[in-house]
């Protein structure tokens, strides 16, 4: 460990420095407000972009019937409520950050919020996983594809997602190991509660891996078919193709932000390298893909676009409607001459 994890645990056992400000990123501190500015701007920003973004996709999900024809929209929907939770969890940082849960034991709040996060994360990296698999199955047997993948199978996909998610990380809570750096904004989840290089390595070989493994071969072979049989493609196969292209975007930006986090994960684990700054960055860059991921999905579907239009015209509608019907209960009010 270097000299800045030294400098947070003499923070921490000595009586004359426990008042010291604690910031993981070290700057940004303001007297004022008693509070690390810097972290809480970051973290508040991203908590209403989180919120905002996937309430707006599961509004136009509802509102798009021509985006649930589609099996992969079960998954995608998923993945909405899932970064909806994440985003709303982002609350607890940002209020321990402004002191407003001082009264909270910090182990139990800190390994709470911790697999909270991690649970909804894994939720996300494993409905992407499945969503390269059905893509892949849409693509390579067409023709038995409504057979093999029926609403009831998506549905059971989707709880053995919700299980696995929660039993992969509830060892975390046994005393294990740490599952992620999420509430390190808490002095003693930065500081006293450390990872473990066996709980690494299991959640890496039941998680990381396999999902990164299932995802780089499905798509892999999904364009090696497309490039070999261009010509020869009909037009629901290119519709699945298509569809595949915006999924693997979403894919892609998925594992780039998320490698700095897996990579950084891993040194620290094995007591290569760790700095309370690389923490905070790593972990809400990472996070940053809960709102990335509606980005791209209403930047890349044209059904989507139109759902969300239809959206925005029925609010608008509303919006006239309801002031239209202030206007006519001032008028009734007024006073006749």
């Amino acid at each position: 460990m270097n000299s800045s994890l030294d400098s947070l645990n003499q923070n921490s056992s000595d009586p004359s420095t426990s008042s010291a400000p604690f910031c993981l990123l070290e700057i940004g501190y303001s007297q004022i407000f008693t509070t690390c500015l810097l972290e809480v701007s970051v973290i508040l920003l991203l908590t209403v972009l989180i919120i905002s973004g996937n309430l707006v996709v599961i509004f136009v999900f509802h509102c798009a019937p021509l985006l649930s024809q589609h099996t992969t929209s079960a998954f995608i929907q998923t993945m909405a409520y899932a970064d909806l939770l994440v985003g709303a969890s982002c609350l607890f940082p940002s209020l321990s950050l402004l002191h407003h849960l001082q009264g909270l034991d910090p182990k139990l709040t800190c390994q709470v919020f911790g697999y909270m996060v991690c649970v909804l994360k894994s939720v996300s990296m494993a409905s992407l996983a499945c969503v390269s698999v059905d893509r892949y199955i849409a693509i390579t047997r067409p023709l038995t594809y409504p057979s093999l993948v029926t609403p009831c199978r998506v549905r059971f996909c989707i709880v053995l997602i919700w299980l696995y998610s929660a039993l992969v990380f509830l060892p975390s809570f046994l005393g294990w190991g740490k599952p992620g750096y999420h509430g390190d904004v808490v002095e003693w989840c930065a500081v006293q509660w450390k990872t473990s290089p066996a709980f690494t390595t299991f959640i890496v070989a039941l998680l990381y891996a396999p999902a990164a493994l299932t995802v780089c071969f499905t798509y892999a072979n999904i364009f090696k078919i497309c490039r070999q049989h261009t010509r020869e493609i009909s037009e629901r196969q290119l519709l699945h193709k298509r569809y595949a292209m915006v999924l693997f975007r979403i894919t892609s930006v998925f594992y780039i932000l998320w490698l700095p986090y897996i990579l950084y994960f891993l040194l620290e684990s094995a007591g290569i390298y760790h700095h309370p700054a690389a923490s905070f960055l790593t972990t809400w860059l990472a996070i940053s893909n809960s709102f990335c991921n509606c980005l791209i999905y209403s930047l890349s579907n044209s059904a989507f676009r139109k759902g969300l239009k239809r959206l925005y015209s029925f609010c608008v509608l509303s919006a006239h409607a309801t002031a239209g019907k202030q206007r006519k209960r001032v008028k009734s009010k007024a006073p006749k001459d």
